[in-house]
């Protein structure tokens, strides 16, 4: 898809998230389009609240916070880490979840990281999925919001390697590259990645049909 076929009311979209990573992977893959993600930090908007279970909820309603803050498109997403051997976990809850043993502790990925190493001692399945969901508003009511969904498999090793990505990437094995999402440069990562492939869906939403 070109610039040329993306709305014109879509060239300036507030990003829904303060997330330094995410704004960097998503400014990377909306530029060739000729979108400009405007970060909500730079426009005042405070976080929105997340107290869903599901990513498309949360997503959701973060994208609807922005856009009703800004009058502006917004695109949301909500993404996470699911673990098979631990039901899912920790799921929604991916960016806070040794905060969900200690409330009062920052959000830190090393601690996030350590948790999940721990609760997956002596667990022989250790396969595991990235999770990304998208939400595009036009408009904060908008009755049909574009949603896409993408995800990436592999599985969480005990010794992390790799110096790019953040969150659980130095722990996140791709078994048939053989390397961890960390490991990956900035671009092979956003080749295909949960969210480029969330995003791909999402695009061929957007395409004139």
């Amino acid at each position: 898809m070109t610039s040329a076929s993306i709305d014109s009311s879509l060239r300036r979209v507030v990003l829904a998230s303060n997330n330094v990573g995410k704004l960097r992977e998503f400014s990377a893959l909306f530029a060739p389009l000729g979108i400009e993600l405007i970060p909500q930090s730079e426009l005042g908007v405070p976080e929105a609240e997340e107290p869903h279970v599901t990513f498309v909820e949360n997503a959701l309603a973060k994208a609807r916070h922005a856009s009703q803050l800004t009058g502006l498109p917004a695109l949301a997403d909500d993404s996470g880490l699911c673990v098979a051997a631990l039901d899912g976990a920790p799921g929604v809850y991916s960016a806070r979840y040794a905060q969900l043993i200690d409330p009062d502790a920052p959000r830190s990925d090393a601690a996030n990281n350590a948790l999940l190493v721990s609760n997956l001692v002596g667990v022989a399945d250790r396969s595991a999925w990235y999770v990304a969901l998208l939400v595009l508003v036009r408009a904060h009511d908008d009755p049909q919001p574009l949603i896409g969904e993408g995800l990436w498999h592999g599985e969480i090793i005990d010794t992390p390697r790799g110096d790019h990505g953040f969150g659980y990437d130095p722990y996140f094995l791709l078994t048939d590259l053989g390397r961890t999402a960390a490991e990956l440069e900035p671009a092979e990562k956003n080749g295909q990645s949960h969210r480029a492939r969330a995003l791909q869906q999402l695009l061929a939403k957007l395409a004139p049909q």
